[in-house]
């Protein structure tokens, strides 16, 4: 390796492999390497938010990789570019601006005092704009490097169809709305249409984003009383691109902005696409108006690519990253790893970096030992009470200190109750422990707030719906 920018690179590439692509454009891929110093790692983000967020939920993951890949135990500081361009020296005159920016793989240490604060700050930017380069930086996520076997094909040919049409003119497919399971190549489609049209339309307003960004965003401009700088946000939009649309389920807020920024695009003759990992009448608590703006336009599926289809995904990775495997290496690959292309991906990806390290030829027993990494990996993370409390309360509008409380309020106790069975639901750890997380609550409170909740979802249909839920969308995050 050339720099620890390279070596950082490998462990963003090592970090996507488990984790969402929606979430890994979103808070990994803008990460930059600043500098390794005393086993200090020094990573830079856009914004105090974005670091803090880093921070509470994605440094143990960061962490793990470094130590993996780099092979020593690692401490890592968060700095926004914002505290770097302050902290930097002044600029000499007749130095020009973009020689004194940090350089990305510089062996540099950042004062302590600089590190990102933990409090939350306004959001980043609630728009994704991705760079013409896909998010690993050497896949372009375009319809020429998207693989079309018999079980995308017609979600390709539409979203084709949208790229390549006279925005001008009347739009036969709108909304598309893409789903299947997690992995397939969704929101490599999203982002084939926003290059495309980029390419073509210069000028056009793409917005990218996914459900979980713009409930952020919802949240933070209710609070601050701005919605009107969200709306001009999203509803200037030409294109809407817009990510796991199942995580707006439950949340009534959200889906009330949602649904008007829809009616207002379409009114206007743009063009919104949609995915999803299921189709728009399984996602229960989307509300019925929503769902029929979904079904009023295409509908197109993704289902996992068969043994050809995965065979010239492994080859065509392979020859992007200009690695040489063997047609049986190969076969064998795409006939163990069946159920999504990331794991594909996944598997030449650790074939490269294994060849990048030892320069030996690659052989069976390395891709056997990669499939099994692969799939060991793929096994179900454990579900923390923290995130339940956290997606509860997001749903109910609830903080997660309140759910904890002994405050008694209607809102705060149904949030409070829901929390709790789903805990045990997913968790299956001991009453007294579950007790122990909600305020040191007795047993007979815990078995009291479970047989509540089960009788209601028995006579509720729509708290059943919501409480499905959110454990269906827990367990996907």
């Amino acid at each position: 390796m050339e720099s620890f920018s390279e070596v950082f690179n490998i462990v963003k590439s090592s970090i996507h492999e488990n984790l969402s692509d929606a979430a890994y454009k979103l808070w990994i891929e803008p990460i930059q390497a600043v500098g390794l110093q005393d086993n200090v790692v020094t990573l830079m983000a856009p914004t105090a938010f974005h670091c803090s967020t880093l921070q509470h939920n994605y440094q143990s993951r960061i962490k793990d990789a470094l130590d993996e890949v780099m092979g020593f135990d690692v401490t890592i500081k968060f700095i926004s570019a914002d505290q770097m361009a302050a902290e930097a020296p002044a600029q000499p005159s007749g130095v020009p601006a973009e020689k004194a920016k940090p350089s990305a793989g510089a062996d540099a240490s950042v004062p302590a005092e600089s590190v990102c604060p933990a409090a939350a700050e306004k959001p980043a930017e609630p728009v994704i704009r991705p760079e013409d380069d896909c998010p690993d930086g050497d896949y372009a996520y375009t319809f020429e490097n998207f693989i079309v076997g018999s079980r995308n094909e017609f979600a390709y040919t539409a979203c084709k169809s949208i790229a390549t049409a006279n925005f001008s003119a009347p739009k036969p497919y709108n909304p598309l709305f893409i789903y299947g399971p997690s992995g397939l190549g969704k929101t490599h489609l999203l982002m084939a249409i926003k290059y495309e049209v980029e390419k073509r339309n210069p000028g056009l307003n793409i917005i990218y984003t996914n459900s979980e960004n713009f409930t952020n965003e919802v949240i933070y401009h209710i609070a601050q009383q701005s919605t009107e700088v969200l709306r001009q946000t999203y509803r200037n939009a030409d294109f809407l691109l817009i990510d796991d649309i199942q995580f707006l389920s439950g949340k009534t807020q959200t889906q009330e902005e949602f649904f008007h920024t829809f009616n207002d695009l379409y009114m206007h003759n743009k063009q919104i696409v949609i995915t999803s990992d299921r189709p728009p009448k399984e996602v229960q608590t989307l509300t019925d108006r929503l769902k029929t703006r979904f079904e009023s336009g295409l509908l197109a599926d993704i289902s996992p690519p068969d043994i050809e289809t995965r065979i010239a995904i492994i080859k065509r990775k392979a020859e992007l990253l200009g690695l040489d495997i063997p047609d049986e290496i190969v076969s064998f690959i795409a006939s163990k790893l069946k159920s999504n292309i990331r794991q594909l991906e996944g598997a030449v990806k650790k074939l490269n970096l294994n060849k990048m390290l030892t320069h030996e030829p690659i052989t069976l027993p390395h891709a056997q030992s990669v499939i099994r990494e692969i799939l060991n990996d793929e096994q179900p993370v454990p579900v923390t009470v923290e995130k339940i409390i956290e997606e509860v309360g997001r749903t109910f509008d609830v903080s997660p200190e309140d759910i904890r409380s002994n405050k008694r309020s209607g809102p705060i106790s149904n949030a409070r109750q829901i929390a709790i069975y789903i805990v045990r639901e997913i968790t299956q750890i001991p009453m007294k422990q579950i007790g122990q997380e909600f305020g040191n609550r007795d047993h007979t409170t815990i078995v009291y707030t479970l047989k509540k909740v089960q009788e209601t979802m028995k006579t509720n249909p729509h708290e059943r719906g919501i409480i499905e839920d959110l454990i269906r969308n827990i367990r996907a995050k």
